[in-house]
């Protein structure tokens, strides 16, 4: 039996098509499924899951897989006039359904689908000016309006409510530690599961911070075709009964393509495997395998012209003319604007140019009012759904490592210092703070971040110390003062307000080898390779403790290395594993992945230390493991300043 189950569904409204390509990992690869596992781990889903059930005390948990067992043990269970049950499964023809949290009282069923994504407290964010469902909040509602409709279609004697439980940013945890007490753990299977520590009493909990919400009228408007401002070609269910008909078929449902589908999971390079992208594009277009491999519109940086244009028949660059740009004009201080370097990627790429462009001179004056020594910073933070400690909101940010490098007007360079908080349970944004200030407090000098994201987060913090009370916190003043000196926000800007890297990338400097990205994981291979002065620097060992550059993490590190083809490696790929020396059977009960090589696997590894149950060796590879990823997140910002400085 293949049955219509609700992730196969909500599959199905991202593209029909996809229904044929899943579940068939060794035929169709998809690049979704690891990537979708590691988001929920990241933002706590397992958790927000767990915790859920303990709201709705005293339920059976349906633990087994498939369908027949759980459909037995639920039909069993929904005899009694009053019972909860978690993960209950309900089949009706093709559809099956496995509902986090049923509740049933006499002939009404309370529906919850728990997801752990925030909300502001009130339903008016689930529906548009219009009345129609707002598109950041489909997805989630057509998962409910679907297990209600499967449902209310195997019991219709019965009253189906829906409900979605969300973490509520308008509530605050009372108890320190809600997180930890849901701790994740690896099975012999491999699976991922929560393993429950300590009391998870109701009054243990404390005040809920999951709310369920009830969505029952806009799940009722979905189903009967009056949630969307457009008329769809067929009902709601002449809708379910085609995707659950094709998919139990196994049968190829033909979508129109579009530039979403550059998105598609369904791609591979793999030439032993298939592509489903291919297969739908195929299907309209008699492309040839040079013209897959051709740039295409969507390959422009931040191009949202590239709709409009696809309607016109336009997808390759090489058929971009000027006026399809519009205003190609520089900024008024003479800098690359946004279409003229959109132009700038454009040209190179149709005239097969792949020189770098480098506005030394504007360059160069944007750094005359940099005053040495210059501090290069970076943060690594963390948002998840049930809080950590007392009097903290979900999803409310916690910044819990930084990393400092110099660059003295001299040209010597140190790893100047460091913060991560390592201790489980342990708030870490005002000591975080104090040891900031502390590293920045000693002179003038410019600072450095990427992006906007530090940015934010002191000024989140600057309103969490706003909050506090001078008992709890005796330096609040000192530590808002200096959170002001060094940030911007409305028409305030602090006098040493942090200077963006990425805006001066964006403003004076492009490599044909970034692409369509400004991302500092893409601008440093690209300088690394474009660099004579950089590779000869830094082809020598004289990075790490106690050497010619201070390290606080390295020991005689070379950052410059080739692979087979002579090009210079990514240095995040040169990260070494954390568990690099342990043996394969220790290796197999741990649960963090073997590299932390960007923001999204450190925020993670934070996450992992904080709720889930490992060793003490685990816990101290993954402290080391964050403290290098962090070090050269501020050593890629010197080594990018230094080839500027150096062309200069």
């Amino acid at each position: 039996m293949r049955p219509l189950t609700k992730s196969r569904y909500k599959l199905a409204l991202d593209c029909p098509t996809k229904l044929y390509y899943t579940n068939k990992e060794d035929e169709y690869p998809n690049t979704k499924n690891e990537d979708s596992f590691l988001q929920a781990l990241a933002e706590g889903g397992y958790q927000v899951g767990e915790l859920a059930k303990h709201y709705y005390p005293g339920g059976y948990d349906i633990k087994e897989r498939d369908c027949n067992v759980p459909l037995k043990r639920t039909n069993e269970l929904l005899k009694k006039e009053n019972v909860v049950i978690y993960e209950a499964a309900i089949q009706y023809g093709n559809f099956f359904i496995r509902v986090d949290i049923l509740e049933k009282k006499g002939d009404t069923i309370n529906l919850i689908e728990v997801k752990a994504k925030s909300f502001s407290g009130t339903t008016d964010e689930f529906l548009n000016k219009k009345g129609f469902v707002n598109s950041k909040w489909s997805e989630y509602l057509e998962d409910v309006a679907f297990q209600k409709y499967v449902m209310q279609k195997a019991f219709p004697r019965w009253k189906i409510k829906a409900f979605l439980m969300l973490a509520d940013k308008t509530k605050t945890a009372t108890v320190d530690g809600l997180n930890q007490r849901f701790q994740l753990v690896k099975t012999k299977d491999g699976r991922t599961t929560v393993k429950i520590a300590g009391d998870v009493s109701q009054q243990a909990l404390g005040n809920p911070v999951l709310t369920a919400v009830n969505v029952d009228d806009i799940a009722n408007r979905i189903i009967n075709d009056k949630a969307y401002p457009d008329k769809p070609s067929m009902s709601y269910e002449d809708k379910l009964n085609l995707y659950a008909e094709k998919y139990s078929k196994d049968e190829k449902i033909i979508s129109q393509v579009g530039l979403h589908c550059f998105n598609c999971e369904f791609q591979t390079d793999d030439p032993t495997k298939k592509s489903g992208f291919k297969e739908c594009w195929s299907h309209f277009y008699n492309w040839t395998d040079e013209q897959y491999d051709k740039p295409k519109i969507t390959d422009i940086w931040n191009f949202r012209a590239k709709q409009k244009l696809f309607e016109e028949g336009i997808i390759f660059i090489d058929d971009l003319q000027k006026d399809h740009i519009g205003d190609i004009t520089p900024n008024k201080d003479g800098s690359l604007s946004l279409k003229e370097r959109q132009w700038l990627q454009i040209e190179k790429i149709q005239n097969k140019d792949d020189s770098i462009y480098f506005d030394k001179d504007g360059m160069k004056d944007y750094m005359l009012d940099f005053e040495y020594p210059l501090h290069f910073i970076d943060f690594e933070t963390s948002m998840v759904a049930i809080p950590f400690y007392k009097g903290q909101h979900p999803y409310e940010q916690i910044a819990f490592q930084f990393s400092h490098h110099i660059l003295n007007k001299d040209g010597s360079i140190e790893h100047k210092g460091q913060f991560i908080e390592t201790k489980r349970g342990k708030f870490p944004n005002f000591d975080f703070i104090r040891a900031l200030k502390k590293e920045l407090q000693y002179d003038a000098g410019t600072i450095f971040r990427y992006a906007t994201h530090e940015n934010t987060v002191l000024n989140q913090i600057y309103d969490q110390l706003s909050f506090v009370s001078v008992k709890e916190v005796p330096d609040k003043k000192e530590l808002m003062d200096f959170i002001l000196t060094v940030t911007h926000k409305d028409k305030h800007k602090g006098v040493r307000d942090m200077v963006d890297m990425l805006d001066m990338v964006k403003k004076f400097y492009y490599d044909p080898r970034m692409g369509k990205s400004n991302s500092i994981k893409v601008v440093l291979p690209a300088v690394l390779n474009s660099s004579r002065y950089i590779q000869n620097k830094y082809s020598k060992p004289i990075y790490g403790k106690g050497n010619v550059i201070n390290s606080l993490n390295y020991e005689n590190w070379i950052w410059i290395k080739k692979d087979k083809q002579g090009d210079i490696i990514n240095p995040y790929k040169l990260l070494p594993d954390i568990f690099e020396d342990v043996d394969d059977e220790t290796l197999d009960s741990f649960i963090t992945d073997d590299t932390i090589d960007d923001g999204g696997a450190a925020l993670m590894a934070f996450a992992k230390m904080q709720f889930t149950e490992m060793t003490e060796t685990e816990h101290s590879r993954i402290v080391n493991g964050l403290l290098r990823y962090c070090e050269l997140d501020t050593m890629a910002m010197v080594m990018i300043y230094e080839h500027w400085l150096n062309e200069i």
